[in-house]
């Protein structure tokens, strides 16, 4: 998070980084940044993936 957003972006009080940093994680983060450990997918696909498996082996 440092090196991809904080360390690029001047803040003007530490409210306007608070929320300026949790928009980009909900914002980018989450949704569309993809994670190798995901299998390379976005945090968001990689959940709703798990769940759905979950959901399909409680139902067989």
């Amino acid at each position: 998070m440092k090196v991809e957003y904080v360390h690029r972006h001047t803040f003007s009080t530490r409210t306007e980084a608070r929320i300026r940093i949790a928009t980009w994680i909900t914002d980018f983060y989450n949704s569309r940044r993809l994670h190798s450990v995901c299998g390379f997918k976005s945090l968001i696909d990689y959940e709703r993936d798990y769940w759905a498996s979950l959901t399909e082996e409680l139902a067989a």
